[in-house]
């Protein structure tokens, strides 16, 4: 019996692989072997850095929050503590964003928490 290698799915297969390396560099866009490194190893940093963006726009909002509120007389720790106690419903996105475009409101946030 003939050995059977379903080449229309290796195929498919290859080509997945190839158009996800278009547009890299040299054999990385053509060579499968190479391109599948690349894609993989490509694929794999995607991943981690989906999780890292969250760290890092975290750090970013707290950053801003804490410059804001430093300018109004308080400081992180104690403008999250006093928003937990007063039971505001904001969160450090929507917080950071009213310290940068909104000062005034974020201002009157602070005292209320104060």
């Amino acid at each position: 019996m003939p050995r059977s290698v379903n080449s229309v799915a290796s195929r498919k297969r290859r080509k997945k692989i190839l158009k996800a390396a278009k547009g890299y560099f040299g054999a990385r866009s053509n060579v499968y072997t190479v391109a599948k490194n690349a894609v993989e190893k490509g694929w794999s940093y995607a991943y981690r850095d989906r999780k890292n963006k969250k760290r890092v726009f975290r750090a970013l909002w707290i950053a801003r929050i804490n410059a804001a509120a430093r300018i109004n007389g308080t400081t992180y720790s104690k403008l999250m503590y006093g928003i937990s106690q007063k039971e505001i419903g904001l969160n450090r996105k929507v917080l950071a964003d009213l310290a940068m475009n909104h000062p005034d409101v974020f201002a009157s946030i602070v005292k209320e928490v104060a």
